[in-house]
């Protein structure tokens, strides 16, 4: 089997569902033979050792560990699931304190063990706080990390397709910036539905509304139909991800990043971004006056959350932020 690299993938949370799937979908996209499968967990990340082995993927050199260090040392390419899970009725940001810690804990094992790593994807929520935890923590340049956003647009994407009756990939432009959560800004005006403008297309305000909202709580959709939380489709974008950052084709959905403009300083979020071999790049989003308003809505949100990290001593004071990390 061909590879894309045969650089060091390491998988954090790899125990885990997401974990998992994130191994065989890196194995089924032919990314690099050499993933090493990383989790506290022991019989969980045996266990889905001994499961990839039993695919029998040609040329895999599969390698699990408990131990940061093995993990880390070497690692070109991380991405990581490694934090608690969403459950029913619980909102990304129930989980803010224990999981900003797991991410505080990632990057100093980052700065420590793999400071030349090329690019992180961090999926766990609420992953706008987590990776800017992480960024901060692994002293890595802000091109380099990068944070799932994608699904929210996804979900926008095929909450059209059905309202329209055509296929997903006719959708196009469906995109949501700013937070992964309840407060992301939900952009139609750049909507196309099989080349047609959304305008240009009968939808009611009302049947709008409806449909923004199972946008946002697609997440808590899933956990109630399924019984947990999502878990196929976080894991094929973040592997879409970092695929992208090791030079496959460009990753050209939403993805959280590091914003420090004049409009928007010092936080991660979900912005107009491509990754690429060179990282993440972003632009500024195009949107009506309700939209951009919205986006701010989302970012003061955002920094609402950074604050309370802050206070909580995960991550210093923004003022402080370079002594810990220089390349911010």
């Amino acid at each position: 089997m061909e590879f894309l690299t045969n650089e060091k993938l390491t998988i954090v949370g790899a125990g885990g569902m997401i974990g998992s799937n994130m191994v065989q979908s890196a194995l089924m996209l032919g990314l690099t033979p050499n993933i090493c499968l990383y989790d506290i967990f022991e019989p969980g990340v045996h266990g889905v050792a001994d499961e990839m082995a039993h695919c029998a993927f040609p040329g895999a050199n599969i390698t699990w560990t408990t131990d940061p260090k093995v993990a880390f040392t070497d690692a070109k390419y991380i991405i990581s699931s490694g934090g608690a899970p969403r459950k029913d009725g619980m909102t990304r940001e129930d989980l803010l304190k224990g999981n900003c810690k797991i991410a505080a804990e990632f990057g100093d094992f980052i700065k420590q063990y793999c400071p030349d790593v090329k690019h992180v994807v961090v999926i766990f929520n609420p992953a706008d706080v987590t990776a800017l935890t992480a960024l901060i923590h692994s002293g890595l340049k802000p091109n380099q990390l990068t944070s799932l956003a994608a699904l929210d647009s996804t979900r926008l994407q095929q909450q059209l397709a059905l309202e329209f009756g055509v296929q997903q990939d006719k959708v196009t432009g469906a995109h949501t910036y700013g937070g992964h959560g309840e407060q992301m800004a939900v952009f139609a005006s750049q909507v196309k539905v099989d080349g047609k403008p959304l305008a240009d297309l009968p939808l009611s305000a009302e049947r709008w509304a409806e449909i923004k909202h199972n946008t946002i709580q697609g997440g808590s959709n899933i956990i109630k139909l399924r019984g947990r939380s999502s878990f196929q489709s976080p894991a094929y974008q973040a592997v879409k991800m970092i695929q992208a950052a090791m030079g496959g084709d460009k990753f050209e959905l939403p993805a959280g990043c590091y914003v420090n403009t004049e409009d928007f300083k010092n936080v991660m979020m979900a912005m107009p971004t491509v990754i690429t071999k060179d990282g993440v790049s972003f632009t500024k989003p195009v949107g009506t006056t309700d939209e951009i308003a919205a986006l701010k809505s989302s970012y003061e949100h955002l920094q609402k959350m950074r604050d309370e990290i802050i206070s909580l001593g995960i991550i210093p004071a923004v003022e402080d932020w370079k002594t810990m990390n220089p390349n911010l």
